[in-house]
């Protein structure tokens, strides 16, 4: 009988599809695809259960780890999160893999505030439970298995995180969470936490450093605005500015949707545009779709309704009501309040037994709300992050920007790109509609933001440092953010790429279709520029490769260069050189070793092995694995470029090559360090010829 490989199924001999998951049968897996991930472990371990256990009937131990196993799993879940494995009474789960959400850090210790107060509601349903529990979470990178299956008994990742996710599990106060350091730096914006003693780990040879998550400091799904003057966002504040006047004076309903990639500041320019209404007299209130957690259909406008009528999440549903009939019998008038009040119930969840007729008779009572609203006061209602609304409440947006007429009122939409992939005719049609593109900051603004963050110093070399983190942020004002912190905690500039940006990058990559995904992370490997011939020789369908390639670019994630440096050939680059430098990471040694080799075998039959391309072959050849090949091109470059009197290059070159050989590789070590020595002395006579001929000009 055919055993279905997804479920374990056992299916008569005719059957071409399991009877129990609907998996084709009969057909050959393809081998586990891995790639390496930065991700967050969350272990959850209750505390002195074996030693209670033993003294159970075995059915009483199931009707204890049931509920718990079932709660544990749900909050992790609902946070976006995979349980990987249930060991007795542990639970250890993974953030971030097999996707990538941009924010699996905060998830997963939002997740452990969640699985520690859902506990501790157990205990207090049932006195007989009197569950204590500790848990942890570490964030690092580890080897994924996305083809595994956890629900077979399949392990889904393997790495040194897991082991010190473990380890500091063991190490929890009774009922705390303790998280990691990587995870600590990511997420301490948005959790409270008490500082404790770092954990003398089993296996580790340093001590740990740990810390005690006790509280959320916002609320899921909101960021912590920087305190840094808004930079470069002067030419959008005065548009908005202006159509927020014509709409406060002309009663014009206007739809305006900003749009920009993670981290360009769209919640900043929101906020700051928001100070402006309330100074022109206006009202703003903002409503936010979540991408996990139990957010309802209408989630951002019910958060709206709330803010209108002073609901309060800690109001009981008796109070909510009375407030919210209230102002609508205040807005509207007694005669008319009562239908669109039990309306608007039902959309806040305060009527859980009310029922509409259909949503347009929802849609209309909302209407007439907002109108009464309006004419109240100039309003503008602000929906963040509607790339992840419910397609209820796009609809309902568009309809109130469709049908409001005569009102002074703005409905401002802030989204990703990817609103335009589930929404491709988003504001078409409409009366007044506005797209506003937020794109990154140019160079003087990048690094007039990057000056401020870094501070005030006379220390000639921080507006080096400024120039330098603009470049690699390439406009992003978040990512300035982040690695100017960065660089004030490890002010020798050697440290990894934070957590929060390689999270926002792998996110992006993750949400790509599989196709265009891997035609990115293969490019990838060949550098920030790269060539179409290239890929021709990684790709499995090279016909497909103009479509998944224009694909790419217009997610403006690549652009096609105008010239290339080899004939004949599209030569592309990468919009952002730190979406190169995830998409690199996440290939594992195997893959990365094949696909340079790969590259570096066209870049043989496409150059002259000269210049640029010299160098380019002996670090491709290099991080192929083999180092004798790269040796030879990295001694032509350094020859090359010591004939071209640019010393400094040799003496780099010189020294890779250098680094290549073995030790016992006597007699080609000793050539090299001659031809060092040689290049290295050069470097001085060459700035001794620059001096000389600088005086022999000042004195002609």
């Amino acid at each position: 009988m055919p055993v279905c490989a997804t479920c374990g199924q056992d299916n008569p001999d005719a059957a071409r599809f399991c009877l129990a998951c609907g998996a084709a049968l009969g057909v050959d897996e393809a081998a586990p695809q891995e790639e390496r991930r930065f991700i967050s472990v969350l272990f959850v371990d209750l505390v002195g259960f074996t030693a209670r256990a033993e003294r159970l009937d075995p059915e009483d131990v199931r009707a204890i780890l049931t509920p718990y196993h079932e709660t544990v799993r749900r909050e992790i879940e609902s946070f976006g999160g995979v349980v990987e494995k249930f060991v007795g009474d542990a639970v250890m789960s993974v953030f971030g893999a097999p996707t990538a959400y941009g924010d699996d850090a905060e998830r997963a210790v939002r997740a452990a505030l969640a699985v520690r107060d859902s506990v501790r509601d157990l205990n207090d349903a049932d006195a007989r439970l009197d569950l204590q529990i500790r848990i942890a979470v570490n964030t690092g990178e580890a080897l994924v298995s996305l083809g595994a299956r956890p629900s077979m008994g399949e392990s889904m990742v393997a790495g040194d995180v897991v082991n010190t996710a473990s380890r500091l599990q063991q190490a929890a106060p009774v009922n705390g969470i303790i998280v990691g350091e990587e995870t600590y730096a990511s997420t301490r914006g948005a959790i409270q936490y008490e500082p404790m003693p770092p954990v003398e780990a089993k296996g580790k040879a340093a001590v740990v450093p740990a810390w005690v998550a006790t509280a959320a400091l916002v609320a899921a799904g909101e960021r912590t605005i920087s305190g840094a003057p808004l930079v470069g966002r002067g030419r959008e504040l005065g548009v908005l500015q202006g159509i927020w006047e014509r709409v406060a004076d002309e009663r014009t309903p206007t739809l305006v949707t900003i749009v920009g990639e993670p981290g360009v500041g769209k919640t900043r320019l929101g906020i700051e545009f928001g100070r402006v209404v309330r100074e022109l007299g206006g009202r703003g209130v903002r409503g936010r779709s979540l991408p996990y957690r139990d957010s309802s259909a209408y989630g951002a406008f019910a958060a709206q309704l709330k803010q209108i009528c002073g609901i309060f999440e800690s109001d009981s549903i008796d109070v909510g009501l009375e407030k919210l009939r209230a102002e609508v019998t205040s807005l509207l008038g007694p005669s008319e309040s009562n239908g669109v009040a039990d309306h608007l119930a039902i959309l806040l969840g305060l009527d859980r037994e009310g029922s509409v007729a259909d949503r347009e008779t929802l849609f209309f009572s909302v209407r007439i709300f907002i109108e009464a609203v309006a004419r109240d006061r100039p309003t503008m209602l602000v929906f963040e992050d509607v790339h992840w609304a419910d397609r209820s409440l796009l609809d309902l947006i568009e309809l109130l920007a469709a049908r409001l007429r005569d009102l002074p009122i703005l409905l401002l939409a802030l989204a990703r790109p990817e609103l335009m992939d589930t929404r491709p005719g988003w504001g078409g049609g409409l009366p007044a509609y506005t797209a506003l593109p937020l794109d990154q900051l140019k160079e003087s603004e990048a690094r007039e933001l990057a000056a401020q963050l870094l501070g005030s110093s006379e220390n000639g070399g921080r507006s080096e440092r400024a120039a330098q983190l603009a470049a690699t942020a390439e406009g992003n004002p978040l990512f300035i953010e982040q690695l100017a912190a960065t660089l004030a905690e490890s002010p020798d500039g050697d440290s990894p790429l934070p957590t929060t940006i390689r999270g926002i990058v792998a996110a992006r990559l993750d949400g790509l279709p599989a196709a265009e995904r891997a035609v990115l992370l293969d490019a990838a490997v060949g550098g920030k520029v790269f060539w179409r011939g290239a890929l021709e020789r990684m790709c499995d369908d090279p016909g497909s490769l103009s479509e998944l390639l224009d694909a790419l670019e217009g997610r403006d994630l690549i652009r096609r260069q105008m010239v290339s440096a080899i004939e004949g050939d599209q030569q592309f680059i990468f919009k952002h050189v730190l979406i190169r430098d995830v998409a690199y990471d996440v290939l594992p040694r195997a893959r990365r070793r094949e696909r340079h080799a790969q590259v570096a075998r066209f870049l043989e039959e496409a150059t002259s092995e000269i210049g640029e391309a010299a160098a380019a072959l002996a670090r491709h050849w290099r991080d192929a694995g083999e180092p004798d090949r790269a040796f030879d091109h990295l001694v032509r470059a350094a020859e090359e470029a010591e004939r071209g009197w640019a010393k400094d290059r040799a003496v780099a070159f010189y020294r890779e090559a250098l680094e290549l050989l073995p030790e016992d590789d006597a007699a080609r070590r000793g050539f090299i360090k001659g031809r060092l020595a040689v290049a290295h002395a050069a470097i001085f006579h060459a700035v001794d010829a620059r001096l000389l001929q600088r005086e022999v000009a000042e004195e002609d």
